[in-house]
């Protein structure tokens, strides 16, 4: 009997799916473990492999279609099987030979039915009770405002619905005369199609890009991140001219692609600094508050599609060479695509540096359910009264934590900002 394959559950903050393709095609022959299908979930594209063994009888959401979790997406079942929407018939037994020539003439049927020429678009008007005009809100309007009547107008939008570009068309076209208003002055003909249509920009003067799975997603958490946690800034600047000094010392020996980052020091840094405030690494669990033992640092990297950000898991236990090789590991696949759904999740706290890009300043959106998120800009040479009182030059580097105000206050956000800053000028602190 056939099996019907329901959208999967990739990610645990996944609630639909999108074909990204089809690795077979209806008819073709399935082995059980096997990848058949590309999935885009909210944070990457991901092949699925086939549950069960058998023939691809029917692809219910074509390539580039989504679906919500547990939807059907397939139907697997054996060769010959039929599939009417609701059940699986089995394969129907061959015809007796004194039965050939009738069962020709209905075998045609469905070949004909198979090359049948589409209807073309009708006007967007219904009949009947539940007549009802399917037209976009901006379309309405602008007809309305321009005397155009859209039941005259063939809408190019779903289900034939009439949208602002059908109604741009009608009006270069000369508009459409309402009924009953045919005896309508010349002059208020020209007026209405005249007059420009100020509210859509002009056609070919935009594009529109498809949302993918992964910026719905994005646009998703972070709305509700910045509607449901009480954002809070605090910004320090920290010199840089030591920190430096000794990333130098630990690369002098180093070869190219085992060098260390400020960013991995950085990881270093903020995972020492959050097991000495276990205040701010927590997250809001609404009847209480949970706090972590481990420091699990989740680093913000940018791909073409969106933003992802892997966790270096335990950082506080790492040393900066450990922690290096784990970050490139992490970012390299990620940007290649080849990143696992569990290695993005489970972070207790987020980096996002913007400094290698010119960014000198900047504020991020809490990754909920964390608790904080430290926005790092570039290091820049800066006057700066030094501790003796003279004016000098130095690196400084601008830091801003945004914190949640429903787990962490200002004066525990402080605390947290001079423990980190105290690392990162004396690096030879973190060791101890």
């Amino acid at each position: 009997m056939a099996e019907v394959i329901e959208m999967p559950k990739l990610s645990d903050t996944m609630e639909e799916g999108g074909i990204a393709s089809w690795l077979k095609k209806e008819g073709d022959f399935i082995e059980e473990g096997a990848a058949f299908v590309e999935i885009e979930t909210d944070k990457a594209t991901m092949e699925y492999n086939s549950p069960v063994e058998g023939y691809l009888l029917k692809i219910l959401v074509p390539a580039g279609k989504t679906a919500p979790l547990n939807a059907p997406i397939c139907v697997v079942g054996a060769k010959g099987e039929t599939y009417d929407g609701g059940k699986a018939a089995p394969a129907p037994a061959p015809a007796p030979a004194t039965a050939k020539a009738e069962a020709k003439v209905p075998e045609a049927a469905p070949k004909k039915a198979e090359v049948a020429v589409e209807a073309p678009k009708q006007p967007a008007k219904a009949s009947g009770a539940d007549a009802r005009l399917r037209a976009s809100p901006l379309a309405k309007k602008v007809a309305e405002d321009k005397h155009i009547d859209l039941s005259q107008v063939t809408g190019s939008g779903p289900n034939g619905r009439v949208i602002i570009r059908d109604v741009e068309q009608a009006l270069a076209k000369g508009g459409v005369t309402p009924p009953g208003q045919e005896a309508k002055s010349t002059a208020s003909q020209d007026k209405a199609v005249s007059t420009p249509v100020t509210a859509s920009a002009v056609a070919g003067e935009f594009e529109d890009v498809p949302v993918n799975m992964m910026r719905k997603t994005i646009a998703k958490r972070l709305l509700a991140a910045k509607n449901d946690a009480p954002h809070f800034y605090l910004v320090r600047s920290v010199n840089m001219k030591n920190l430096g000094e000794w990333r130098a010392r630990l690369n002098k020996d180093a070869e190219k692609d085992a060098r260390i980052s400020v960013n991995d020091l950085l990881v270093l840094a903020v995972s020492r600094a959050l097991i000495k405030h276990p205040e701010v690494n927590a997250s809001w669990q609404g009847d209480f508050i949970r706090r972590y033992k481990a420091a699990h640092v989740a680093v913000a990297v940018a791909i073409p599609d969106g933003l992802i950000t892997p966790v270096v898991r335990n950082a506080h236990a790492l040393g900066a060479r450990e922690i290096a090789a784990q970050t490139r590991d992490l970012i390299g696949r990620t940007k290649s695509g080849k990143i696992g759904s569990e290695e993005y999740q489970g972070g207790t706290f987020s980096i996002s540096n913007l400094g290698m890009m010119g960014i000198e300043h900047f504020t991020a959106i809490i990754n909920p359910p964390q608790a904080a998120i430290l926005a790092v800009g570039a290091t820049i040479k800066t006057p700066w009264v030094g501790a003796s009182g003279e004016l000098e030059i130095q690196e400084r580097m601008t830091m801003t934590m945004s914190c949640d105000h429903r787990v962490i206050d200002g004066a525990v956000g402080a605390r947290f900002l001079e423990t980190l800053v105290g690392y990162l000028e004396d690096p030879l602190a973190i060791l101890t």
